[in-house]
Parts: C-alpha cells; sequence; structure tokens
C-alpha cells in the first residue's frame, strides 16, 4: 500500500511541470533579435543579456510551471506528450524510475486522477540552456481508485531543445513526518 502511494504521488511529481514548451523560443523562427538601446547590437540570442539576467525566462519558466499544474489537475495527458523528452525519466518518492510513455499512460488510462495539488516554496534558477525548479507540494490524488495524499520535495530539470523547454528528468523525495 505505502509503496502504491509512493508510485501515484511520483506520477503528480514527474508529471506537474512538463509544460514550458509553449512559450515562443525567443530569437529562432520569426522573432526578431533583441537590441540593446544603447548600442544597437543584439545578442544573436533573442534576448538582450540585460533581459536574460533580468529574470525573463525565470519568469516563462514559472508561468509554464503552473501550466503543468492545471494540466496534471486536468488528466491533460496531450499537454504532457508534447513537452517531456524523448529520453524523460522520473524517479518518484518510492524509487522506481518513470519514463515519458509510462507517466502518459497513467493520465490516459485515468488511473490517476488529481484532487488538488497546493504547490509552495517554488525556486528556480537557470543556467544557460538548463532550468532546475524545486518545490515542495501537498498533493491529493485518486491512484487505481484509492485515495492518496501528502507532502513530497521536488527537482525538474529542463533543457531547452529545438528551440522548446522540455522536461528531461525529476526526482522526488517524500516529506518525514516530524518528530522522525
Amino acid at each position: 500500500m505505502k509503496n502504491s502511494n509512493a508510485f501515484a504521488i511520483s506520477i503528480f511529481i514527474a508529471t506537474l511541470v512538463p509544460g514550458v514548451g509553449l512559450l515562443p523560443a525567443w530569437g529562432q523562427g520569426g522573432n526578431p533579435p533583441a537590441s540593446t538601446k544603447e548600442s544597437g547590437e543584439t545578442s544573436g540570442h533573442g534576448y538582450t543579456a540585460v533581459e536574460q539576467i533580468s529574470g525573463d525566462v525565470e519568469q516563462q519558466i514559472r508561468t509554464l510551471h503552473d501550466r503543468g499544474r492545471h494540466a496534471a489537475l486536468k488528466g491533460d495527458a496531450g499537454f504532457f506528450e508534447k513537452h517531456l523528452a524523448a529520453g524523460y525519466f522520473g524517479i518518484g518518492g518510492d524509487g522506481k524510475l518513470r519514463t515519458k510513455a509510462e507517466s502518459i499512460q497513467d493520465f490516459k488510462s485515468g488511473d490517476i486522477k488529481y484532487e488538488s495539488i497546493d504547490e509552495r516554496d517554488v525556486k528556480v534558477n537557470t543556467y544557460g540552456n538548463t532550468a532546475v525548479v524545486n518545490s515542495m507540494a501537498s498533493v491529493k490524488l485518486i491512484a487505481n481508485g484509492k485515495p492518496i495524499g501528502g507532502d513530497y520535495h521536488a527537482t525538474f530539470v529542463y533543457v531547452k531543445q529545438g528551440g522548446d523547454w522540455r522536461e528531461v528528468a525529476f526526482q522526488s523525495t517524500p516529506v518525514a513526518p516530524e518528530g522522525r
């Protein structure tokens, strides 16, 4: 029972934030390169160094993180099909490795249905074409007809691939009850 609870929570964590690919890829496609007001020179990346440092990318990741949470609450498997990397893997609170196909199938089958996902302490760090999101989430869901709930710390890793952000990895860890 405990393993199935951890497994179901891991499915949530695995699919919470794969949606970072929805935002336009700055400097790719039809977006003109940005230029600085002072020099008029472009960075060649579609945004200026000042814009990059100012947190624009961080805000995009935060927005898409929230969109992924909403997709999980709706059971929107299509959202995750689009925004998980082909080689995606996630390690849930039960220690089991889950692939992209396995995570998506749990939504399609209806085996996983979220009642609530209350996230807090969301932190985003960006490193060029990589973003790391750390968070805490209290989750309530039904997995294979059984109610499950708990608090989990999670780490999500995103990489910009082909102009779009894709979730490539995650790991979740159950939060031990106080006094342990």
